[in-house]
């Protein structure tokens, strides 16, 4: 099995809809630190199990210096980013860390 990990970092604001009074609920942002990590048991005609520059372009190309909440049709939380991040990579994406700030990290992991 073969297995690759972007790494990328991304500017974004959010603001979170919650059932109780948070300072996340105002409209603040983030230096996301996300990190993809794609398999597979045999590499493409390229040699490659993905494309870094197409996990950038597909992850990083949609979503740096956004505002999430006017692209993404959920609740911008990091748990619900790193399911999403996964679904845009496609089926070798088995696991997605979202770092939000320092100390907090949302993993999303098949």
């Amino acid at each position: 099995m073969y297995i690759v990990s972007k790494r990328m970092e991304i500017a974004g604001s959010h603001y979170l809809r919650l059932d109780y009074d948070s300072p996340c609920c105002k409209v603040h942002g983030h230096n996301w630190i996300i990190q993809v990590w794609c398999r597979s048991p045999q590499l493409d005609q390229n040699g490659m199990v993905i494309d870094f520059a197409e996990v950038k372009r597909q992850i990083h190309g949609q979503l740096d210096h956004q505002s999430l909440n006017q692209i993404l049709v959920f609740n911008p939380t990091a748990e619900n980013l790193a399911e999403w991040i996964a679904k845009q990579i496609g089926p070798k994406c088995f696991r997605v860390e979202v770092q939000e700030s320092e100390g907090n990290v949302a993993i999303w992991e098949v």
